[in-house]
């Protein structure tokens, strides 16, 4: 029973070492280059990415599918992307700055989820890993609609999810050693 339980804890110890961390570190990295290049907050890039992997599944839909089948894709498409365009609309910041109190917040939550949510993050790799090897059988239309569920969920759940748990970029404004002293010279 000990060595069954040792064995397991290497499997896992090796899944985070070389599977979750180096997504995580990634995440990151992605979240201080959308930050640095576009001087949005961190968390707006999601919701972005979302809209733009629905908005090109439309297009794609628009090329493959025809008749009741183009009407549910598209509906179906447009009920996807509605929360991520309320939670944009709601993001919006009345001054859009990205401070020290912004970056705690993100922080706090981003550790509790990487402590938390690592077997669902687990889980949502795994299914993002097969699900795109599903497909209906004679139906060619039907064939299409799965592969561009798939392509949704492959492109926006993993995601999202590591995005969540990752770290945030510190922000540069409201940290005193960044900006310059009151009444220095410049």
């Amino acid at each position: 029973m000990v060595r069954r339980q040792s064995v397991l804890g290497e499997r896992m110890n090796w899944i985070n070492r070389y599977v979750d961390e180096p997504l995580l570190d990634g995440a990151a990295i992605i979240l201080k280059i959308w930050h640095d290049k576009t001087g949005q907050r961190p968390d707006t890039f999601e919701p972005v990415w979302h809209v733009l992997v629905v908005f090109l599944l439309m297009i794609a839909s628009l090329q493959y599918l025809t008749g009741p089948m183009l009407l549910f894709a598209q509906g179906a498409l447009i009920m996807l992307v509605l929360p991520s365009g309320v939670r944009l609309l709601r993001m919006k910041a009345p001054d859009g700055r990205y401070g020290p109190n912004d970056f705690k917040a993100l922080r706090a939550t981003a550790l509790d989820k990487r402590e938390n949510e690592w077997a669902l993050r687990m889980a949502v790799l795994f299914g993002s890993a097969l699900l795109p090897f599903t497909h209906l059988g004679d139906d060619v239309s039907g064939t299409y609609f799965m592969l561009g569920a798939s392509l949704w969920f492959v492109l926006t759940a993993p995601l999202k999810f590591y995005l969540n748990a990752a770290e945030p970029p510190a922000p540069n404004e409201g940290d005193r050693f960044a900006r310059p002293a009151l009444g220095a010279a410049t």
